[in-house]
């Protein structure tokens, strides 16, 4: 399905030429105009949406069975194919106090555009490898830098191997489906020849799932978070199996006080850690630290 597609016809036919080129998000908010923003900072306005269309394209996107992807709803987003990220505000619906069923009368929509840059991780997986396996190694980042990105693509080299290193086997637990983009349990993104995906299944389920049944060299999974998912981790770091994921966080400052980290680092159990930020024109810059917290590029 091509992004344009989905949108309302009045914004489809304001769309610039090449407009997709550096898209990061589409904005769409109830009353108001709707919002491209790019990746060198740059913002373009496009008509007004409203709430009627917003749902229009829900339906859309989910063949007008919005009931088959209630599992999503209920989280706030939709995955489309191609691994775009459709995140959701209005009011929510509860089953109980601490449990929301779904998201209705929606007012906002963002669409985070998914991007394969390959090789965006290459100068990075010299710094990463440690004999014939890796570091323990965390990529830090706000939302929205690239996190996702720099993930997919050293999932990619590292399973697909060169000449001098045969590829190794990786299983990736894919909650959001943001890695794989998977389209009826196929991955659309290259993640290489040794990638087992675990698509659409919770964190800590699906690491200690591939920890038992798909024998992984490195287990990779995006935006931990969680003190169960941090436990998985445990569980895998003393199973012999090398983690490779990803946190949000904008520094090493911030990393050192998530409650779930502590230990992880106190016992020097992650090798690298990558913080990426953006530089000038939408660039991405980052900075690797060792085990002892030192930075070393």
């Amino acid at each position: 399905m091509e992004l344009k597609q989905i949108f309302p016809i009045s914004v489809q036919k304001s769309l610039p030429v090449n407009y997709e080129r550096g898209l990061e998000e589409v904005r769409f908010r109830a009353g108001w105009p709707t919002e491209l923003l790019y990746g060198d900072g740059n913002i373009r306005r496009l008509p007004k949406v409203t709430q009627r269309e917003m749902i229009e394209m829900l339906n859309y996107i989910s063949g007008y069975s919005l009931y088959a992807l209630e599992e999503e709803l209920r989280q706030g987003f939709l995955t489309m194919k191609g691994g775009h990220r459709i995140g959701i505000c209005g009011r929510a619906s509860r089953k109980s106090c601490n449990e929301i069923s779904g998201i209705a009368d929606i007012s906002g929509m963002n669409i985070r555009i998914a991007h394969e840059r390959k090789g965006c991780a290459a100068p990075l997986l010299p710094y990463l490898r440690n004999g014939n396996t890796i570091y323990n190694t965390l990529i830090l980042a706000p939302p929205g830098v690239g996190k996702t990105t720099f993930l997919r693509d050293a999932i990619r080299l590292l399973s697909t191997g060169d000449d001098k290193q045969e590829g190794l086997k990786i299983g990736v637990v894919d909650e959001r489906s943001e890695i794989a983009a998977c389209y009826r349990g196929v991955p659309q993104n290259d993640l290489g020849p040794r990638a087992d995906v675990l698509d659409n299944c919770p964190k800590e389920r699906g690491m200690r799932m591939l920890l038992r049944t798909m024998s992984p060299q490195i287990i990779a999974v995006d935006e931990l978070g969680q003190e169960e998912e941090f436990a998985a981790v445990y569980q895998i770091l003393y199973s012999g199996i090398r983690i490779l994921g990803t946190v949000h966080a904008k520094n090493v400052q911030e990393l050192m006080v998530k409650p779930f980290l502590e230990a992880l680092l106190a016992q020097k159990q992650i090798g690298r850690i990558v913080v990426l930020e953006r530089g000038e024109e939408g660039r991405r810059l980052f900075r690797i630290y060792n085990e002892a917290l030192e930075r070393i590029c």
